[in-house]
Order: C-alpha cells, then structure tokens, then sequence
C-alpha cells in the first residue's frame, strides 16, 4: 500500500512501546529509512486523529534511536466518523479505509504527508 506511494516497507513491527518519564507510546511500523506510525480504530474519530499527532509529536523524543528516520503518519478505521478522515488528511497524515474486502489508502495522489 504504502510502496505505491514511494515509502518502502521493507520490515513490520507491531506494539512497539517505549516508556518514558511515567509515559508511553506504542508504535505499528518501523522502517528502514521511515518510521511509520499507523493509529488502527474500528471507528475512527476526530479526537483518535488528535490522539496520534500527539504521538507523533512524541515520537522521538520516545524513540531517540530512529531520529534518522523519516516520520510519517497514517490512521485507519473500518467506519470513519465526523469528517476525520478530511480532518487527518488536513493534518498531514495518511487515511486508510476500507475497499470491499482489502484496505486501502484513501489520500489522493496530490497528497505529501506532513511528518
């Protein structure tokens, strides 16, 4: 999915966590030249939206081992609530919905992510 987009995967990590200073964050993806984080809800909100940039933001300070990597940033729902799909997109962050039985990211091809 995301290759069609230039972003390689060439390794998936799922529930990463780190802890920091009573803290934590937990990560889906990393990568070798990107550290993508994908934010998974079976619905997903506007306030889920909010919730990841705040991890995005976090991220590496977390994470100071991959602050060489490029941060991207997606979120993904099997229904999208509120607009938040417009909203994520407007922040910078990939949306990955549901097409038929397969997944697939909704951003048009104009779309550059923002982390």
């Amino acid at each position: 999915m995301f290759k069609e987009r230039g972003i390689e995967v060439e390794k998936v990590f799922q529930r990463v966590k780190a802890h920091k200073d009573g803290k934590e964050i937990e990560i889906d993806i990393l990568n070798k030249e990107y550290a993508i984080l994908i934010e998974a809800k079976s619905s997903l909100s506007i306030s889920n939206v909010n919730e990841h940039i705040e991890r995005l933001k976090a991220f590496k300070i977390f994470f100071p081992e991959y602050s060489d990597r490029k941060v991207v940033g997606a979120v993904a729902g099997i229904t999208i609530e509120e607009d938040a799909d417009k909203y994520a997109y407007r922040h910078g962050l990939f949306v990955i919905g549901q097409s038929g039985e397969t997944v697939r990211i909704l951003n048009d091809k104009q779309f550059r992510p923002v982390w």
